[in-house]
């Protein structure tokens, strides 16, 4: 098959970098728009409460499936029409939560919608392709801006629009965007087909080897797994938390996830602390910035104080964002030819461990409040610890350069 991209790749413009950044956010957003609206969705569909976490979970898990199943075919099938296919089907699943009048309909297009939002995670690896080496970090450094954007603003969004047309309005309008950026995606996206010599079957045969033959990869995602946990434990009851314990309506929440999302600013600041070799310490840092924050809540909502449950917010939001940071940057000089596969392994576990972490959520606070919730979340916390402190065996992680990974 000749190569599609033979000569050297000329480069993105300024606004076709914005039109994938602005992509990947809206993409993503569909996986946290319902996070601050478990409790009004759950009493229309009538879902006992300690069922609510299942809204996220099903989200995750369907994240979690596309990961797996269709990211891998980035190397397999020509890159434009997979992410056109993969937005038509967030559309139809967008549609089908904002028709739904029973809690079956709405888990079932809950994870269709998860599973086709992956379509951030084929935009991005296409837009490195399409640059030349020496402006690719920036580019994609600027369009992952877009997505992290995308991660942030969703609660405050869904949450503010649901306090003034109601919750179905969120997923209507969300269905309306995609549908509109799938047509000038279509018309702006070059075609890029993978020129790979294997097949699908033969990528995802591939996949069991990457695991047992990384140990960073094992290492890093359960880190970033726990750490995920208990982000999506906390954002899961704090809605809830606020509602019941402050009286706060939609509107106060969406303020209340606005500035909590501030910590994810600690990206920038992470990529830093790893370009000076401190990944390692910088990794116990987060590790224990997020098990204070679960103490801080707890005090918070003891006490009333809105001030330290916000404080609570944005310091796990910016530890699980160091961790994160972290965690990629190690895993992407193992080897550039299995990044795509390496990045879906790593993102997989992580949401799989976050669609538990959401359907435990919601059950542990109905039936045990906000300190079951904390002691839950710190939980994650220790157990993360617990393995980092095995780190420090010798011998107990092989350096990154050092390790041959399968094809």
């Amino acid at each position: 098959m000749p190569h599609t991209h033979a000569p050297a790749p000329a480069g993105l413009s300024t606004g076709l970098t914005l039109l994938f950044a602005v992509a990947c956010g809206l993409c993503v957003a569909n996986i946290y728009f319902a996070q601050p609206l478990i409790g009004p969705i759950a009493a229309t569909l009538q879902l006992h409460a300690g069922l609510a976490g299942l809204i996220m979970t099903l989200t995750q898990l369907g994240y979690g499936t596309g990961l797996l199943l269709l990211v891998p075919l980035a190397d397999v099938v020509e890159n434009r029409r997979l992410i056109i296919f993969a937005m038509t089907g967030a559309v139809l699943g967008l549609v089908g939560i904002a028709l739904s009048n029973s809690a079956a309909t709405f888990l079932a297009a809950s994870f269709l919608v998860g599973t086709c939002a992956v379509a951030a995670q084929v935009l991005v690896p296409l837009a490195s392709h399409l640059v030349p080496e020496a402006t690719r970090g920036k580019v994609v450094g600027n369009i992952m801006a877009g997505l992290l954007a995308g991660i942030m603003l969703a609660r405050p969004f869904s949450s503010v629009v649901a306090s003034a047309l109601g919750w179905r309005a969120v997923f209507a309008i969300s269905a309306v965007l995609i549908a509109l950026l799938a047509l000038v995606l279509w018309r702006a996206l070059p075609q890029r087909r993978p020129h790979a010599s294997f097949g699908y079957a033969r990528t995802m045969a591939s996949l069991p080897g990457i695991v047992w033959r990384t140990p960073l990869l094992r290492r890093r995602a359960f880190y970033q797994g726990m750490m995920f946990a208990g982000f999506q434990a906390f954002w899961t009851a704090v809605p809830l938390a606020l509602a019941h314990e402050f009286g706060m309506g939609q509107a106060g929440i969406a303020l209340f996830a606005l500035a909590g999302a501030a910590g994810a600013l600690a990206a920038p600041w992470a990529g830093r602390l790893a370009d000076r070799g401190l990944t390692r310490p910088a990794t116990g840092w987060a590790m224990t910035a997020a098990l204070l924050s679960f103490a801080l809540g707890a005090v918070g909502v003891h006490f009333r104080s809105l001030t330290a449950l916000v404080a609570a917010g944005v310091l796990l939001d910016g530890a699980v964002q160091l961790c994160n940071v972290l965690s990629l940057r190690s895993l992407y000089v193992l080897a550039p030819e299995l990044r795509g596969r390496l990045n879906g392994l790593f993102l997989t576990f992580i949401f799989l461990c976050a669609a538990v972490a959401s359907g435990l959520a919601a059950a542990v606070y109905a039936f045990h409040g906000w300190n079951g919730l904390s002691l839950l979340g710190g939980g994650f916390a220790v157990v993360a610890l617990l393995f980092y402190a095995t780190e420090f065996r010798r011998n107990a992680l092989l350096p990154a350069t050092s390790e041959r990974l399968p094809g």
